[in-house]
């Protein structure tokens, strides 16, 4: 256990119950910080007070006694210190709104979230200022799926933010033996790369359900992070952080694992699903699908990026495009330097 007075917090609010909303609620309780985790759903803030677990997104994990539950956004958030939003990103602007009241002032919030809005192409912390207003926003993304954190498996993520000392502070609330938060200034780059890689994630899960071996799954990764790179950086993040936890090592985990939703979503789509039939049969959120239909959306149109395999996942999510034809328009594009565009000693294009 963390000494949490070390980080300045002694109460903290977690706004969003999925699997990873109430596994960061774990991660702060277990580390001795007071917290409650509020639901959008009286009715499902009833039973986890009751069964003082999350059956439904979260099952067979106990709370700590001071984890608590409610639905009820003043009682949430009195006395909160540390503020951390995990709501899916195109329902963070309504949530905000209800907080709106609750969360008067300058009080910083973290932001967990991963994706784009559609319609205004903003991530979830440009929504965050929007509602509540300007105020120190830090970024905790990284390689982190919910079902191994519960359980204290071993796990790295990184806490953005141009406020260094609060980026200290998630640092220090968040920090165990078991899950290391590093800092990082750029916590827009970190926002984008966290949307960004749920896109090649749909990618490899196609490349998986048409069984085309792991050198082209390799090829994919390691021509997606650099996809992810060269957007980033011409909407003025640092090129660093897409090759760092919040980029390269959640892209590997994020298109590896089983436990990925959008790697999932890619899969089944690859199989021969369509995306309703996938969407359908699924009780929680895939970012990935609503982050590629905002990459192409009128708010994005002004960056002239080269994002060839987000195009082609768009077009088979939206257009209709038979995956195998997208892999072959791949294939056979132009010849170009591995690095075009990215780096300024190399040439652009």
């Amino acid at each position: 256990m963390s000494d949490s007075t070390n980080a300045g917090v002694r109460r903290a609010v977690v706004i969003g119950d999925g699997s990873w909303g109430t596994t960061l609620a774990l991660r702060l309780a277990r580390n001795g910080i007071d917290t409650t985790l509020w639901s959008a759903f009286p009715e499902q803030a009833a039973v986890i007070g009751r069964d003082r677990c999350n059956e439904a997104f979260l099952p067979g994990i106990p709370f700590p006694e001071n984890l608590h539950s409610t639905a009820d956004v003043f009682r949430a958030a009195d006395g909160a210190d540390l503020v951390v939003s995990v709501v899916p990103t195109q329902y963070v602007s309504q949530v905000a709104l209800r907080f709106e009241d609750a969360l008067m002032g300058d009080i910083p919030i973290v932001t967990a979230s991963k994706g784009l809005e559609i319609d205004t192409f903003r991530t979830p912390s440009q929504i965050l200022q929007r509602v509540l207003g300007e105020r120190s926003i830090c970024v905790l993304t990284g390689p982190s799926h919910a079902e191994e954190v519960a359980r204290d498996l071993p796990a790295s993520l990184v806490a953005g933010c141009q406020d260094l000392e609060f980026a200290e502070k998630v640092q220090g609330a968040f920090n165990s033996e078991t899950f290391r938060v590093y800092t990082t200034p750029d916590g827009y780059g970190a926002e984008l790369a966290a949307a960004l890689k749920n896109v090649i994630a749909l990618a490899a899960g196609i490349c998986d359900g048409l069984e085309l071996g792991d050198n082209a799954k390799s090829a994919l990764l390691t021509r997606g992070i650099v996809e992810m790179a060269r957007f980033g950086k011409v909407r003025g993040a640092d090129v660093r952080t897409f090759f760092g936890l919040a980029g390269l090592g959640d892209l590997v985990t994020t298109c590896t694992s089983k436990h990925s939703r959008n790697r999932s979503v890619g899969e089944a789509i690859g199989r021969g699903k369509t995306l309703e039939q996938v969407l359908d049969d699924m009780n929680m959120v895939a970012e990935g699908v609503w982050t590629t239909k905002a990459l192409f959306g009128p708010e994005a149109s002004e960056d002239q990026v080269s994002m060839p395999i987000a195009e082609q996942v768009h077009a088979v999510l939206f257009e209709g495009k038979d995956p195998r034809s997208a892999v072959n328009d791949l294939m056979a594009r132009e010849p170009t330097a591995e690095m075009a565009g990215l780096f300024n000693d190399l040439p652009s294009g």
